[in-house]
């Protein structure tokens, strides 16, 4: 590895993506081939948001790289931008990739959850986020999901606002979760604990589409001033 993608592969790990970016770029043609650079140019990409840039050399790892953690972790990479961009068959030929190739994780089960859930297959949802939870069942993230799917099913909701709670415990710093919390709330009709929890996801992401929702939602039910 050359000492130009040595010092990328530490910025991109220091969080420093736009520095890391413009030393990968600089590189020109004389790395091209290497797939050491697609695999950061990738996830950089990612990181900033252009997924469209992301996609083009995450596609060409998945083709060309030798090391199978680097397909795994862009394959997974893929289906989340196919979700997040609506490309929703693309997203599950990705999972379903890696689950054939015997890659059963706790990612690869909540982002296949994940998929479902944006495609409002909530029962589906929740088969494969009790397979990441079977797997890990203190992973904030999966306990958190599934107290979100199963608020959004509308079955035992004593059982998701626990979930929801045992999230919030191991990582209270997660607007998400928050939401999720505070969601499951709204839906058993306790519109103060909902308004205090969805408000303070709100104030730490409120560039976020589904908190703003769920936020306008509780402000419907419930007036601070009651």
């Amino acid at each position: 590895m050359s000492n130009a993608i040595a010092t990328a592969k530490r910025l991109y790990k220091a969080k420093r993506y736009e520095k890391a970016l413009g030393v990968l770029l600089s590189l020109g043609d004389s790395e091209e081939d290497n797939p050491d650079v697609s695999y950061y140019l990738g996830l950089c990409y990612f990181r900033m948001g252009r997924y469209d840039d992301a996609l083009l050399y995450l596609e060409q790892v998945v083709t060309t790289h030798p090391d199978f953690l680097h397909l795994y972790q862009c394959r997974l990479l893929l289906a989340i931008i196919y979700s997040k961009t609506e490309r929703y068959s693309l997203a599950e030929y990705e999972v379903k990739n890696l689950l054939e190739s015997g890659f059963e994780s706790v990612q690869v089960f909540s982002v296949y959850s994940f998929i479902l859930s944006q495609q409002g297959k909530i029962d589906d949802s929740i088969d494969y986020i009790f397979k990441a939870m079977e797997l890990d069942p203190e992973n904030a993230n999966v306990l958190n999901s599934t107290g979100y799917l199963k608020a959004e099913q509308g079955n035992n909701l004593e059982e998701a606002l626990e979930l929801c709670k045992r999230a919030v415990r191991l990582r209270p710093e997660q607007p998400a979760y928050l939401d999720s919390l505070g969601w499951v709330y709204f839906k058993l009709g306790k519109y103060r604990e909902a308004h205090r929890y969805i408000k303070k996801a709100y104030q730490m992401a409120e560039d976020h589409p589904i908190i703003r929702t769920h936020l306008d939602k509780v402000v419907g039910e419930f007036s601070p001033e009651e």
